[in-house]
């Protein structure tokens, strides 16, 4: 576990941050191409992944303060997010930085994806974007920058699962929480299920059927593969066992569900009707 990599007098650099650095950089890259290959402005792409990333990391945030009530930490957490807010508003980098130091070390990727699901969307409404068409842009991405994500959660030793006599299990002394009982690594399992998710939909891309095709196809997968992971991770447990990523996860299940049968029975139909 290496949750820090390096200190240079009062800053710390963390490896959790580097990938999340890493994450935004590399989709903001692919995106800027995609978005390129559209015939649209290559600034789209930038104020896409900018209001994701303020918007996701406010989001995550603000999930973890709800997290954290039961603990009693969301009091001394509270002001972080204030300040975080108050960044945005001001646009001032060094308040919203202050405010994550501050806020402690969670982040909650579900939080995450609503706040930059809403950020980005008030966006394409002022711009009048085709919300569909920029959702399929951003799927792929949302699910590589969560694998990339896992790596950081690997690294830090931050959520990973339940005691396990598996030979891969792993110990986290260093971690949040330190543990020395071997357990499931799954940030790795999460890791490589997103990255198989990512090429998946690259490829699908190429045979999408109707806009939105993409983003209901990731909210489906992702979220099953979140719902299974839980089952297996050490985390608060609400009514009838589940989790509140589990919840939200079927939440997510439903809508990429429902979707996907209802654009593919339209477009069914509609080829009927050309016969």
């Amino acid at each position: 576990v290496y949750p820090i990599l390096m200190q240079i007098g009062p800053l710390t650099i963390s490896s959790f941050g580097v990938m999340m650095v890493i994450a935004f950089l590399l989709a903001n890259y692919l995106l800027r191409k995609d978005v390129i290959s559209e015939g649209y402005d290559p600034i789209v792409s930038e104020e896409i992944t900018f209001r994701a990333a303020i918007g996701g990391i406010l989001g995550a945030k603000l999930y973890y303060l709800i997290e954290t009530i039961p603990t009693g930490q969301a009091v001394e957490n509270l002001n972080g997010l204030v300040e975080i807010i108050a960044g945005v508003f001001t646009l001032s980098g060094s308040r919203i930085a202050d405010g994550i130091q501050n806020f402690g070390a969670g982040l909650v990727f579900l939080g995450g994806f609503i706040g930059g699901l809403l950020s980005v969307s008030w966006y394409v409404y002022r711009r009048k974007l085709n919300w569909l068409k920029v959702a399929d842009w951003v799927a792929p991405f949302l699910v590589l920058g969560h694998g990339i994500g896992r790596i950081g959660c690997f690294l830090v030793g931050d959520d990973y699962g339940v005691p396990s006599n598996l030979p891969w299990a792993c110990t986290f002394p260093n971690g949040l929480p330190p543990t020395n009982i071997p357990v499931h690594p799954t940030q790795i399992y999460e890791m490589a299920a997103y990255f198989i998710i990512f090429f998946f939909l690259r490829h699908r891309k190429r045979y999408q059927n109707f806009p939105g095709e993409l983003m209901f196809e990731y909210l489906f997968l992702a979220g099953f593969t979140r719902f299974m992971i839980e089952f297996i991770r050490l985390n608060t447990k609400y009514l009838y066992g589940l989790s509140g990523a589990q919840y939200i996860s079927i939440i997510m299940m439903m809508i990429g569900a429902y979707q996907l049968w209802k654009y593919r029975r339209n477009s069914y139909i509609d080829r009927l009707d050309t016969i």
